[in-house]
């Protein structure tokens, strides 16, 4: 019986453009990678050594003193819980709403249905920049007793939730009502014939399938909010009620900045965000192709 010896595996052979392909997508994530490297850099080099050889120089000493003095110096504690107390409500609330719409608009033909799905998402097409003189004149002037500690919904984190609900809820209304449009109608028309009533519809046998888009959404709009500078800039103007973004302003001086501690407390402030993408990474990922099923 004559046996076969095994031929050795040929291996494909490296292929030029293959090369340059991967060298481009090296170079462009080193680019991408590179104000975080030196931002890290900067921030491990006290200002000390840095002014008097340059940045552009070996270092001679590297230690986390500026992260500490920048923890310290911001008091990040407070306003790591302002940040919490506009972000969570923030996204219960946008998904919540958001939820509401999507559900009327993918399971009830009406002839409004599109026409209302077009108005909360037109609003993601309009520039923030465009409403900042009327909304700014608008919160100055609304009187909410009570409610907020100054009665208005300027430099009050009510304001930045509303705000961020009404930016946000445009874009998770039409992910979701793409989402539920995919669920079988068998299930709601099932329901329907055993006398379940339109909120049980919602509330016991949509929301509960839609648990994967939520849970993406949530953290994009997680991620989105937190990182959230504009509006906190321009409807915050006390110190106290900033959220972290903005309150890396207390970092520098009237008449003198650190560079490297602005750079370590922009680490710290990005650590939080990290933590989410990694803790939900797979959430993130199939969040970048919510609403592309078609209904």
């Amino acid at each position: 019986m004559s046996t076969v010896s095994a031929l050795p595996k040929q291996r494909n052979p490296i292929r030029p453009a293959r090369v340059l392909l991967h060298t481009f997508l090296a170079l462009t994530a080193l680019a991408w990678l590179a104000p975080l490297l030196w931002a890290i850099f900067s921030a491990l080099r006290p200002y000390s050594e840095t002014s008097n050889r340059g940045y552009v120089s070996w270092p001679h000493t590297l230690n986390f003193d500026n992260f500490k003095n920048a923890f310290e110096q911001s008091d990040m504690t407070h306003y790591f819980m302002n940040t919490l107390v506009i972000a969570v409500p923030a996204v219960l609330l946008t998904l919540f709403l958001s939820s509401m719409v999507a559900f009327y608009v993918a399971r009830f033909d009406f002839r409004v249905n599109l026409f209302l799905l077009l108005v909360f998402t037109a609003g993601n097409l309009l520039p923030q920049q465009v409403i900042i003189t009327p909304l700014y004149r608008m919160y100055l002037l609304t009187n909410l007793p009570g409610i907020t500690a100054s009665g208005k919904l300027y430099d009050s984190a009510l304001g930045l939730v509303l705000i961020h609900v009404a930016f946000q809820s445009g874009f998770c209304a039409f992910v979701l009502s793409n989402y539920m449009r995919s669920l079988p109608h068998e299930l709601t028309e099932a329901a329907l014939v055993d006398g379940a009533s339109v909120w049980r519809l919602y509330w016991q046998i949509t929301l509960p399938l839609c648990k994967p888009a939520m849970a993406a959404l949530a953290t994009l709009l997680s991620i989105w909010i937190y990182n959230d500078f504009f509006w906190a800039l321009v409807l915050i103007s006390t110190g106290e009620n900033m959220p972290i973004t903005s309150a890396l302003n207390n970092l520098s001086g009237q008449y003198f900045t650190d560079p490297n501690l602005v750079a370590a407390g922009s680490l710290l402030t990005a650590i939080p965000t990290l933590l989410v993408y990694f803790a939900l990474q797979k959430q993130f990922v199939s969040g970048l192709t919510l609403g592309s099923a078609k209904g």
